[in-house]
């Protein structure tokens, strides 16, 4: 009798273990696939690069089998592969031009403009920059227009210390680049030569980390992402000096730096039904994964007509 207690217990484990290795299957066991399959090829700008990868990083856990290529070639890098048929989806921080338009026609390429985030191009310089707190847009478009001359920060106010000024920013197919040269400088493309350029943000992000005398631009993501290392720059339209932020870029009180971003979709890919479901989940999970990245969602309304573009 004493025996059968003593393997009593040996019993409940042996079975509390099966029941234990059962559950740890069920948690451990990959997500119930949708059925979907296939590529999604996309291609663009840097700035909504890190909405698109989010959304993509989301999708794929629903629909493992569909394999998505996000890449940051710049807007007009990716509207390049777009046109010519090459990419599904193109990120951009501008609209498509006439001339990219003219292209997409003549390559027999239909496509769906669909507006996705807010952003505010942001002024940066490094942390340890005690003096650049503000500046106007009139100083900005000094420093960035072709003719400049200004090599040092106390050509820019006599105030400002006697040193080297480092300039960093977007390369020439990014339309960040053409969009600050617009509103900025006046005129896209127009912009001095002799700056640290490169379409990846990212590379932006560490030259002014590492650079006391540094000034750059780009979107406001990627200061959010990196507080620690970059310091923003107040902008003085005419109506006094205004950080960007949440607020600030959401009301356009931060001008005019404020701008849409967009994606842009072959509509003969919407036959594709991962890519239709790519889009439809873009348009419905992704406005609090815009926030989440440090972006501003469009109003309720804005996904809701995008969605309504979808066959």
């Amino acid at each position: 009798m004493l025996k059968e207690w003593l393997m009593l217990p040996l019993a409940i484990m042996a079975v509390a273990a099966v029941l234990m290795a059962g559950c740890g299957n069920s948690q451990t066991a990959p997500p119930t696939s949708s059925g979907l399959s296939g590529t999604i090829e996309i291609d663009g700008s840097s700035t909504v690069f890190p909405i698109t990868e989010a959304v993509a990083e989301e999708f794929r856990k629903i629909n493992p089998q569909v394999r998505i290529n996000v890449g940051i070639s710049g807007t007009g890098g990716g509207f390049k592969r777009f046109v010519a048929g090459e990419t599904r989806i193109s990120d951009a921080s501008r609209p498509i031009s006439a001339s990219e338009k003219e292209q997409a026609a003549k390559n027999g390429v239909e496509w769906v403009e669909m507006p996705v985030a807010i952003d505010g191009l942001s002024v940066m310089v490094n942390p340890q920059n005690t003096w650049a707190a503000s500046m106007t847009v009139a100083e900005l478009k000094k420093l960035w227009e072709p003719e400049s001359a200004i090599k040092r920060w106390n050509q820019i106010r006599p105030e400002w210390p006697d040193q080297p000024i480092n300039l960093y920013g977007p390369g020439t197919d990014s339309g960040t680049f053409d969009y600050f040269t617009e509103v900025i400088v006046g005129k896209a493309k127009s912009s001095r030569a002799d700056f640290t350029a490169s379409e990846d943000d990212n590379v932006l992000v560490q030259g002014i980390a590492g650079d006391r005398n540094a000034l750059g631009y780009f979107g406001y993501a990627y200061y959010v992402d990196n507080t620690d290392k970059l310091k923003l720059v107040a902008i003085d339209a005419g109506k006094g000096a205004v950080l960007p932020s949440r607020q600030t870029i959401d009301d356009a009180t931060y001008t005019p730096l404020s701008r849409p971003l967009f994606i842009y979709v072959n509509k003969a890919a919407l036959v594709h039904q991962e890519v239709k479901e790519f889009i439809r989940f873009y348009m419905t999970e992704g406005p609090a994964l815009v926030t989440e990245v440090g972006f501003i969602p469009m109003q309720p309304s804005v996904y809701d007509g995008n969605l309504a573009k979808l066959p």
